[in-house]
């Protein structure tokens, strides 16, 4: 069954992209005005963080930000058989971008957020980059897709470590240099050890793992973004923070990284995945000993 699933996406990979874009229309349209796939958490969500927006402005993000995923969807199941050219097209940077990854020998780490379109990304850094490429990410519990998602991710070399068994899949890299990329704005699974951070003017929760594993390892510290200059072509931008994260006091790499991602926000507010829950833990007092300040200095 597993082999006839293959086979099949295999086959649709081999669509032209433009054609694939007729169908993003069509589950754009199916997910947005017909199955209303998490829309009220969508229009929720852009509310708090746009309130300032009409119920007209937010609408338009929310249709924007739906294409993006129909986009993704389509773009990720096109590199099952995508030749190298086209995934050079796709992923377009400056030279000066590198810079933050040459001219160090320390381990180097990325701390990026859940934007558009990350599978491509993740191709374009992975083939670009000489150090290797370690991409922490959470198993998919399906088996078939699993499989899948991780024979496309691994294609110019990403080493997929799981969030779920860390310690030893990360244990053959841990004396060489290496860039390691995590996704530093997931909901935290143990809220009692969340950094309190006022995100777009509410109390969030933000996991502090990535904090604490920079202050251990005092790696240089990276903030990335990407985001989608057209249809089928992305971009990738990053910015030194330190090389000392150990020097910096407590929460306040959280904060910097807070502050980033509401900046990339507001510039391409269709770009960030909406449709996961980022409000969904409520703040209360016995969180106190744990807020940081306001991220918006």
């Amino acid at each position: 069954m597993q082999r006839l699933l293959y086979y099949f996406f295999y086959i649709l990979s081999l669509i032209p992209l433009r054609v694939l874009y007729l169908l993003s229309d069509l589950v754009t349209f199916l997910i947005y005005h017909v199955f209303q796939y998490r829309r009220s958490v969508v229009m929720e969500n852009l509310f708090i963080a746009f309130p300032e927006k009409s119920t007209q402005e937010r609408k338009k993000i929310a249709k924007k930000f739906y294409q993006n995923i129909a986009d993704s969807l389509v773009e990720t199941f096109k590199m099952i058989s995508a030749s190298d050219r086209l995934i050079e097209k796709m992923f377009r940077f400056e030279p000066a971008m590198l810079e933050p990854f040459l001219k160090t020998d320390k381990k180097i780490q990325i701390h990026a957020m859940h934007n558009f379109n990350w599978e491509v990304v993740n191709l374009g850094i992975s083939k670009n980059f000489k150090l290797p490429f370690l991409g922490v990410y959470q198993p998919l519990k399906n088996e078939f897709f699993e499989m899948l998602f991780s024979k496309i991710r691994s294609r110019y070399g990403t080493v997929l470590i799981p969030a779920t068994d860390f310690k030893n899949n990360f244990l053959p890299y841990q004396d060489k240099q290496y860039i390691i990329a995590l996704v530093a704005d997931q909901n935290p699974k143990r809220i009692a050890h969340a950094w309190w951070v006022d995100f777009f003017g509410r109390p969030t929760a933000f996991t502090q793992g990535p904090e604490k594993s920079a202050r251990l390892s005092n790696n240089r510290i990276v903030f990335g973004t990407f985001f989608k200059l057209k249809r089928g072509v992305y971009s990738f931008s990053a910015e030194v923070i330190t090389d000392d994260p150990a020097s910096l006091k407590p929460g306040e790499l959280t904060l910097k990284y807070v502050d980033y991602v509401q900046r990339s926000i507001r510039e391409r507010p269709d770009n960030y995945l909406w449709s996961h829950r980022r409000w969904k833990h409520a703040y209360n007092e016995a969180f106190a000993s744990l807020r940081l300040i306001s991220a918006d200095r």
